[in-house]
């Protein structure tokens, strides 16, 4: 079922019904729906129950692993059709207006401010809705990222890549040292991070054009061309058994030296921390090949949903919606998570020194036009033109098609809406 046909279903649940707010116990309980399962994740969503729990309310967990929150979002949709709506939910991008629209979502302004100016401004505008803020975000994920294991880098003997043509040069070291060049997991949003990485590295003018304005002519380009012969090739140095696999697994090849590299955003970090490794002697982290003045981000946010029919936030969403912004959360939060403080401000200082080229390259990319939403990560399209998308690369990079062909499908896949 579309996202937009919802409101009926919504309606018949009886979500879009003004009732009278219940008193609401300073004990309340809140169900949170969130797809944070891994170790590092876990981990860091774990600071947030407990902070919530000291202040008195009791946490109802409800995670849902699998597809970058795919599964969760079907879960989400199954919750508020049966009028069972969560006190809170992890959603991101265009699907916060989405839901906005379908009337189930509480505004959270009473708490809000001061966020308009510690937030940078291409995130704050995402957290509104009809002039209301009605999320709450959690931090600043950079996709961008190759993670490399230290040791395979080392005996291999190559230095860190900056170009394609370097990166391919020490994939065939790393090979020839019986190294798996490139972990990888064969989940759809897997190869579209991959692929918007590989767009990235044109320039964020393309990328711009490409993933946000959906340009026909850049979309149909020789330059969108190369972009499908760069991830064709970058599939030879895959191993035979990414299929299925998920993408704290692949990063765990990274981690144990039998692969080399992994192309994932930061929250790999978070892996790499849970393991006991540090970045610079046991990993590096550097930007994608042609993506170092370019950031695409992901950021995380709850949404808070009427609980009982009351248009009016319960105490308890208000002050999770509090904690999340508050600068110790977000500090905690993101060194456990692997990304940095969506709030700005916040102290860098015990941050390592792949958070801290994040923060310092946030910055760079916001002032120089290179920070830009991703696709793959929910945050540059809604749902039907980013899943024909992810459609069409997953197709590319599981079959032979050629990339003319599949430059042509993306293009009409661009149309959908």
């Amino acid at each position: 079922m579309k996202f937009r046909k919802l409101i009926g279903a919504l309606g018949a649940a009886g979500l879009l019904c003004g009732v009278s707010a219940q008193a609401v116990q300073a004990a309340e309980s809140l169900s949170v729906l969130h797809w944070w399962t891994s170790g590092g994740e876990s981990k860091a969503v774990g600071v947030l129950k407990d902070d919530m729990t000291k202040e008195g309310y009791t946490w109802k967990d409800f995670a849902v692993a699998g597809g970058a929150g795919a599964a969760a979002m079907t879960a989400l949709k199954t919750q508020v059709i049966s009028g069972n709506a969560p006190s809170a939910a992890q959603i991101k991008g265009p699907l916060i207006q989405e839901w906005a629209e379908q009337g189930v979502l509480v505004p959270i302004d009473s708490v809000a401010g001061d966020w308009k100016k510690n937030l940078p401004p291409e995130i704050d505008k995402i957290l509104h809705a009809d002039g209301h803020y009605v999320a709450a975000p959690f931090s600043v994920h950079r996709v961008n990222w190759l993670w490399i294991n230290k040791a395979a880098l080392d005996k291999a003997g190559g230095k860190v890549p900056t170009t394609w043509p370097e990166f391919f040069e020490l994939a065939d070291k790393m090979k020839a040292q019986g190294i798996v060049p490139v972990a990888a997991g064969g989940q759809p949003w897997q190869d579209l991070t991959l692929w918007e990485d590989v767009v990235l590295s044109q320039g964020a003018d393309f990328y711009k054009k490409a993933i946000v304005d959906l340009d026909q002519k850049t979309l149909t380009s020789d330059q969108m061309v190369g972009v499908f012969d760069t991830v064709r090739k970058i599939e030879t140095y895959f191993d035979n058994g990414r299929t299925g696999r998920d993408w704290n697994l692949a990063t765990a090849m990274v981690i144990n030296g039998k692969a080399g590299m992994q192309f994932m955003g930061d929250w790999a970090k978070g892996e790499f921390a849970g393991a006991s490794k540090t970045a610079g002697t046991d990993y590096v982290c550097a930007p994608v090949p042609g993506t170092a003045k370019q950031y695409t981000f992901n950021v995380d946010s709850f949404v808070f949903f009427q609980q009982k029919g009351s248009k009016e936030a319960t105490p308890g969403q208000l002050a999770l919606a509090k904690t999340i912004m508050s600068p110790a959360f977000q500090e905690q939060f993101s060194l456990y998570k692997g990304s940095i403080p969506v709030r700005l401000g916040v102290s860098m200082a015990k941050f390592d020194a792949c958070g801290k080229q994040s923060y310092a390259d946030e910055q760079t990319a916001i002032k120089a036009g290179g920070y830009v939403p991703s696709l793959a990560h929910g945050m540059a399209q809604g749902d039907a033109t980013a899943g024909a998308i992810t459609d069409v690369v997953t197709k590319f990079m599981n079959s032979t098609q050629d990339s003319k062909s599949a430059v042509a499908a993306l293009a009409n896949a661009a149309k959908t809406k």
